[in-house]
């Protein structure tokens, strides 16, 4: 079966969720996923024009064998894929559409022209700006990977064209390429959504990075310093939060000094494990990063020798994706008119209509879907809220067994869920459990904060934190319809006092405000005033003397293997085939 036929099958079916659970889902597909998701989800963008050009040509009523989804396919790929139809010449789907190229090209400088769009770019725009909805009125968050690039080199090049603005409201505002450098996150744009940045060679080169300004929240307010030492990400495809913490330790590494950290990234569906490392080795993170194929963070032991050094987690466990913006949403089809049929707009995620008595019950239901793409149908409040109480007993679970390891200091729990239920009221438990209590385990007040988020105006609900506002200050959390241009999001903090020869507060050296250390102008650190200078050399015979007992596991052969980014699901990428032996993964 080929692609187009693949293709018309998900488009057509009645039910199945929304477009990205249709087509990864799908076990049995011969064509490749990321291909298929990318035919349907432009043509349903381009459907309302590629419907008149279809219809103004008659090409339904010359090629009786050509379905109307199967003309829209094969129309979109011979007008607007730079490969044109992916069959041979001697196909005869194809042979059935270049018999009318003349036709189908002036109707299409027809539709533009209908549009008043001068170019093809400009009606791209255009069409890309009605399709987005309610996702227009969000910027496209793009991480600057420093892993790989700064900022300065990016505005220089990728964004050279475009004009710089004050605020994000800016940038949706209206039509062109306007671009926000971000208030509350370093190395964070907002730039114009309908820019197709997914195009771009920073883009495909691992240096810039889709992700929600929410998103970056976690890895940015457990601000990772090079005392606190290694670091756990426990729930890490895509890799997006876990690259963020390479990016972070990468740039506090001082100059002319070795890096002495790791971030250990767990990932338990083995397919999400495989997605997690194209991630890490796109993004340049994998001489930082060691994953766990396939591996539970809930099954490991805190007390592990590999773990002893272990002072961050990052916990950003499956939740109600309730925060998500459009993620429920099934793109609206428009089919061409079949001979004899009457014109109307197709949803193919909508069920037929029954008449009579029977009609109520043919209402679609809610479906919740979480931000793994699990669907649940949600036909009542109940229903609703037994999913919510398991989301949130395994959330609390994996964040009581991360207060566990001896050595933590910071931990970040996040959510991109709206119900309290799996954000301040999973903070409450923790923080009433008997682990928190014995270990000193209290939530980060919002005075202590990273500087970004400390400013961060929206914060969590007195009532959904029984009325504790020292919590509710500490949590922070973003709404994904209140103008800011982020999705719903929910972070919260834990530190405590862990003893040490070595270290007090932020080690020894005198930092600025963002974690650096500071140096005097012969390039050496300078201590906090009081502090002795052999309590530096213990600090550092400490480090050495852990870089020492972490040596055998980084004794692993780089293949050089070049990979695509995993973490959006349309970037052409196959499944990575290498081994846990090739780079730096870690067993049980």
């Amino acid at each position: 079966m080929s692609l187009y036929h693949e293709t018309a099958d998900i488009l057509s079916a009645t039910a199945g969720g929304n477009l990205k659970t249709r087509i990864f889902g799908k076990k049995d597909l011969k064509s490749p996923q990321q291909q298929v998701y990318a035919l349907a989800l432009e043509t349903c963008k381009w459907s309302p024009v590629l419907k008149e050009v279809v219809d103004h040509s008659e090409l339904l009523r010359h090629e009786r064998k050509l379905s109307p989804l199967l003309a829209l396919l094969l129309v979109h790929d011979f007008l607007l894929s730079k490969k044109g139809i992916a069959l041979p010449a001697t196909h005869g789907l194809r042979v059935s559409i270049d018999r009318h190229k003349a036709r189908l090209n002036a109707e299409f400088t027809r539709a533009r022209l209908r549009r008043k769009a001068g170019s093809v770019e400009a009606l791209r725009q255009q069409i890309t700006a009605e399709f987005l909805g309610e996702a227009a009125g969000y910027p496209r968050w793009v991480r600057v990977n420093a892993l790989k690039t700064t900022v300065e080199d990016q505005l220089a090049t990728t964004f050279v064209d475009f004009a710089r603005v004050l605020s994000v409201r800016e940038v949706t505002a209206s039509p062109g390429r306007f671009l926000h450098v971000d208030d509350h996150i370093p190395n964070l744009l907002a730039v114009s959504p309908t820019f197709q940045i997914t195009k771009t060679e920073a883009y495909t080169s691992g240096a810039l990075i889709l992700q929600d300004k929410a998103s970056c929240f976690p890895a940015y307010l457990l601000d990772p310093r090079s005392e606190d030492g290694d670091i756990i990400d426990s729930c890490s495809a895509p890799g997006n939060k876990t690259t963020h913490l390479a990016a972070i330790v990468h740039s506090r590494v001082p100059e002319n000094e070795e890096r002495s950290q790791t971030v250990y990234a767990f990932e338990k569906d083995p397919k999400r494990s495989r997605t997690l490392e194209k991630m890490v080795k796109l993004a340049g993170a994998k001489e930082i990063t060691r994953m766990g194929f396939s591996q539970d963070f809930l099954k490991i032991d805190p007390n592990s020798e590999m773990f002893k050094s272990v002072g961050c987690l990052l916990l950003d466990p499956s939740c109600s994706g309730s925060g998500i913006v459009g993620r429920d949403d099934m793109p609206t089809l428009y089919l061409p008119e079949a001979p004899g049929a009457s014109k109307q707009p197709a949803n193919p995620n909508r069920k037929r209509k029954r008449e009579g008595p029977d009609a109520a019950a043919e209402k679609p239901q809610p479906i919740l879907v979480d931000d793994d793409g699990k669907e649940t149908l949600v036909s009542s409040e109940m229903e609703l809220k037994a999913r919510l109480e398991a989301l949130s007993s395994f959330q609390l679970t994996l964040l009581l067994h991360a207060f566990k390891f001896p050595a933590a200091r910071k931990i970040t729990y996040s959510t991109c869920s709206i119900h309290a239920k799996e954000n301040e009221q999973v903070v409450l438990k923790a923080l009433q459990s008997d682990i928190a209590k014995e270990r000193g385990w209290r939530v980060l007040p919002r005075e202590q904060q990273v500087r970004g988020l400390r400013d961060w105006p929206v914060r969590g609900s007195v009532d959904a934190s029984n009325g504790d506002s020292e919590v509710s200050e500490a949590c922070i959390r973003s709404y994904k319809d209140d103008g800011r241009g982020v999705m719903g999001f929910f972070v919260a903090g834990f530190v405590r006092d862990v003893q040490s020869d070595s270290e007090n507060g932020d080690g020894p050296y005198l930092r600025d405000e963002d974690g650096h250390i500071i140096r005097d102008p012969m390039g050496m650190p300078t201590l906090k005033p009081g502090t002795r200078p052999e309590l530096s050399k213990a600090l550092d015979s400490s480090r050495i003397a852990q870089e020492d007992d972490h040596g055998d596991l980084e004794d692993v052969e780089d293949d050089g293997t070049d990979s695509d980014d995993a973490s959006d699901l349309s970037r052409d990428s196959d499944a990575s085939n290498s081994g846990e032996g090739e780079w730096n993964g870690f067993g049980d």
